[in-house]
């Protein structure tokens, strides 16, 4: 197909943009058009699906027959067979008269049934035998009636997790997917975004009765930028809001339109990024190149920040005149041994933190043990295979623990804090190891 063709397709159909995605689900809804061939059409709501069923049924040798678009999520589901296969008077409750279904008003023409995977389990069964000996039977008779209707099938779902899940057929599936169509959601569209806010503002200004609005450049941008999870439809409903009730001037700002985007839905970040409240990742010089461990390990060592400050908020509360804030950690051991319970691994976060990249540590220094190698006073003794090790380790490890407790605490002058912050441990740890160890003063 040329150019020519495909723009005299867009006009009668009245589908806007030059997207290649789009081009090439044209130039196959345009193809399998004259076959006979059953055809899937997938794509995000809103985008645009049942614009290429007519598409598909006006360039076969059937559009001069009936053409009926079937909304099968909207029919209850104790009623869709009648609606589609008709039913016998007195069939059920309330049917006082004998009724034909879709696949018999339908003969000889086209069936379009949007939100193919909203169809109950039964249904499928009886559209498997219209699709594949041209059959079906009335709600109510043992009669079995032709019809030579041609299958258009469109979903917004996956059907194959439909098919795992055990709600779709997957015999049906196979049936309905001769040719498989995909419409692009709106976003991977481009410019074509741009041109359908024109076309939308156009329509609105001869409905209205106004001039129509238009974007400033930089308004242009956020349009573009903007991802529209409900596509076409969400992008008409924001030009006609916009035409409403901006009245006092036509030129649309970014800011001016931002105010009418919905808050928080543009961003194409991550939630795990965008919920970290504390650190402004692009402040920090590693912006997109941080991986997903690096930002597990953020979170984590932000965690344990809050365990801190939480610690420091109930020993506040608890203190009286004259405890310190040992004796009071010694004295509720099991509540604080419930807020900073520690990892059982010698292997903690600091130690598979360090494997990370070096860009990473440079930017979140705050985030490793303040015990660096080059002030590690005790020589090549790796200050990390100590820091969460617990009583059930082997005793071949305890006399060179207990030496190096002794030696923070003279470091020190006997001040627990810090030498429980030299030595990469909680104090509630290092008080544990002076009893177990029977350290004096």
């Amino acid at each position: 197909m040329d150019n020519r063709e495909f723009q005299s397709i867009k006009q009668r159909f009245g589908i806007i943009g030059n997207s290649s995605k789009l081009m090439i689900a044209i130039r196959n809804a345009v193809l399998v058009a004259p076959t006979e061939i059953s055809i899937l059409i997938t794509g995000e709501s809103g985008s645009g699906k049942e614009s290429f069923s007519k598409i598909i049924h006006q360039m076969s040798s059937r559009k001069h027959g009936e053409f009926i678009a079937v909304n099968c999520g909207a029919i209850p589901v104790g009623t869709i067979d009648s609606e589609l296969f008709g039913h016998e008077k007195g069939a059920f409750t309330g049917a006082t008269d004998s009724r034909k279904g879709y696949f018999e008003v339908t003969d000889g023409g086209t069936i379009f049934l949007d939100e193919i995977g909203e169809m109950p389990l039964g249904t499928q069964a009886r559209l498997l035998r219209v699709l594949e000996n041209n059959e079906f039977i009335r709600v109510g008779s043992s009669k079995t009636q032709k019809t030579n209707v041609r299958v258009v099938a469109a979903t917004n779902v996956d059907l194959t997790e439909k098919i795992k899940q055990g709600k779709f057929r997957e015999d049906l599936f196979y049936r309905l997917s001769g040719v498989h169509i995909i419409v692009p959601p709106l976003r991977e569209r481009g410019d074509d975004i741009h041109l359908l806010f024109r076309k939308f503002a156009s329509d609105f200004s001869e409905a209205y009765r106004t001039k129509p609005i238009a974007l400033e450049e930089d308004a242009k941008e956020v349009l573009l930028r903007y991802r529209f999870p409900g596509n076409i439809r969400q992008l008409r409903n924001l030009v006609n809001q916009i035409s409403v009730l901006e009245t006092e001037t036509r030129s649309i700002s970014a800011e001016k339109l931002r105010s009418y985007l919905p808050k928080g839905s543009s961003s194409n970040l991550p939630a795990l990024i965008s919920s970290m409240s504390k650190v402004d990742l692009d402040s920090q010089g590693a912006g997109s190149n941080y991986s997903d461990r690096d930002l597990l390990y953020k979170i984590l060592f932000d965690m344990r920040s809050e365990v801190t400050e939480l610690k420091k908020i109930i020993l506040s509360m608890l203190k009286r005149d004259g405890e310190s804030d040992e004796e009071l950690m010694e004295k509720h051991e099991d509540l604080f041994h419930n807020i900073d319970a520690e990892p059982k691994t010698s292997n903690g976060y600091q130690k598979n933190y360090s494997s990370q990249s070096e860009d990473f540590k440079r930017s979140n220094s705050y985030l490793l043990n303040p015990v660096t190698e080059e002030e590690n006073p005790y020589e090549n003794e790796k200050i990390e295979d100590i820091t969460h090790r617990e009583e059930e380790e082997s005793l071949s490890l305890q006399d060179k623990e207990k030496e190096l407790i002794i030696k923070a605490l003279k470091k020190h002058n006997n001040r627990r804090k810090y030498a429980a912050d030299e030595l990469g441990i909680s104090q509630r740890t290092l008080y544990r190891k002076i009893k177990q160890y029977d350290i004096g003063e």
